[in-house]
């Protein structure tokens, strides 16, 4: 089900279309997507980080990565990555521009072997950003202001549930964000706007970070 609203005007603002596509990020349209299963609703965001190469910012790798044109030659690490074919709905760059590659109404590959809440296969049921950080040094304050606004938008549009970390799903597989995300500080600034976007009403909620 999707649910169409205009929001308040923030210093990041999006809105989510019919077709899945957030308005106010750039779009760069992944090959590496499919549709979800006839009926399965988007019920969690799963926070990523991503670094390519490991602990670089700034460069076109990752939106490379996602697109299947990877210059596996550019740098030694990347020799690894040949036989993947990932993406993410969306990146957060360190500067707060936010790049979508798969409409947030199809499944991207972005989650792995994984399961929340005892249901496997998240990439069925959610919706996947990754911020551009590793897992040894703090986010930008421009990320998280595009995090806050792009998961009202989110939430706006469709029957969201919980928001986890990678590191939850796939336990012992996976990092990410890791311990310099700031949580708190998240779920802070979204209820700020989520309050702000919706003065009077009590909105349906979001669970940060369940196992």
């Amino acid at each position: 089900m999707h649910r169409n609203k205009t929001l308040h005007k923030q210093s990041h603002s999006f809105q989510i279309d019919a077709a899945g596509w957030a308005v106010g990020a750039q779009h760069l349209p992944s090959p590496n997507f499919d549709a979800r299963a006839e009926g399965t609703e988007n019920a969690l965001l799963v926070i990523h980080n991503i670094s390519l190469p490991p602990g670089q910012f700034g460069g076109p790798f990752i939106a490379d990565l996602f697109l299947n044109q990877l210059d596996y030659e550019a740098d030694p690490y990347f020799d690894q990555l040949r036989p993947l074919r990932v993406s993410a709905h969306f990146l957060i760059r360190r500067d707060g521009a936010v790049l979508q590659f798969v409409s947030a109404n199809d499944r991207a590959w972005h989650a792995g072997v994984s399961s929340f809440c005892g249901q496997e296969r998240c990439n069925d049921f959610s919706i996947g950003i990754e911020l551009e950080g590793t897992d040894f040094e703090a986010f930008a304050d421009a990320q998280y202001a595009a995090l806050a606004a792009l998961t009202l938008a989110l939430k706006t549009a469709y029957p969201l549930m919980h928001v986890t970390g990678h590191e939850h799903i796939a336990p012992g597989r996976k990092t990410d964000p890791g311990p310099f995300f700031d949580w708190s500080g998240y779920e802070a600034r979204y209820r700020l706007l989520q309050k702000q976007a919706n003065p009077g009403q009590a909105a349906p909620d979001l669970a940060f970070r369940l196992m």
